[in-house]
């Protein structure tokens, strides 16, 4: 765990830092609704497990890195580590969850529609859910890690074939992360100028995801050497949970069963 690639950002990177906060501040988010007994499928590093697994009563976290639950169980004793790939969630019975969460997950995810179903199966009646995924309206560039991302719509659509109660909303931020933003975008820009094919929406994502990676920890050192202080300054209160728009970041989808 000692290895980061810009997929997985760290809290130990200064350049990743307006990523990870970003994706911290949906963590925070969740707070008010996790009790109970609370599943969370794709813990990754456990970003917020010590955010949120004192609220509940039982945390069962899954991942597919065995690697990664090894060290989390050392880590946290009092959750409930398994590896897992999925979906299905198996050996997870029907009707045994108060709350799932899943952050950053679903576009990786070959079959989204299975991935809600059993979110829906596990959760008992009245349960929450919640997701979260990029908003592919302010991405900036094709992502080769995910199979898709979506729009506020998309998601949306794909919730309430599963789920009768969808409310989407959204983490956005302030004046100081958008300046971040439109720094990120115009460096991507001047990136993709040498794209003249169109090669990153031609080529199958396993080719693109080495270049992707040395070129965005590029950006991502870059952006910091030129603005040092606004990388490593912002923090996860600079980001808001936002009603529905194109403008937001990510996606913060509510479901209830």
């Amino acid at each position: 765990m000692s290895t980061f690639t810009t997929e997985i950002a760290s809290d130990k990177i200064v350049s990743d830092n307006p990523i990870h906060q970003r994706l911290l501040k949906a963590y925070y988010e969740a707070m008010p609704f996790v009790s109970g007994k609370v599943l969370e499928p794709g813990c990754g590093e456990g970003r917020g497990i010590e955010l949120l697994s004192p609220q509940a009563e039982e945390y069962v976290a899954l991942d597919k890195i065995q690697e990664v639950i090894d060290v989390l169980k050392e880590k946290y004793t009092g959750v409930d580590f398994r590896q897992a790939v999925f979906p299905p969630f198996d050996g997870v019975a029907s009707d045994s969850f108060d709350v799932v969460i899943s952050f950053q997950v679903i576009e990786h995810i070959q079959n989204d529609k299975l991935f809600l179903e059993e979110i829906h199966r596990v959760l008992r009646p009245g349960g929450i859910a919640i997701i979260t995924t990029p908003n592919i309206k302010m991405s900036l560039s094709r992502n080769p890690w995910h199979i898709r991302e979506y729009t506020s719509t998309e998601l949306k659509e794909l919730a309430l074939g599963v789920f009768s109660k969808v409310e989407m909303k959204g983490i956005a931020g302030n004046e100081k992360v958008m300046t971040y933003h439109e720094q990120n975008r115009a460096s991507v820009n001047r990136i993709m100028r040498f794209d003249v094919f169109n090669l990153q929406h031609k080529l199958p994502a396993q080719l693109l995801r080495i270049p992707y990676e040395i070129l965005n920890r590029f950006n991502r050192n870059k952006l910091q050497g030129q603005d040092a202080g606004l990388v490593a300054e912002i923090h996860h209160d600079d980001y808001f949970l936002a009603d529905e728009s194109d403008q937001n970041l990510d996606l913060f989808c509510v479901l209830t069963k």
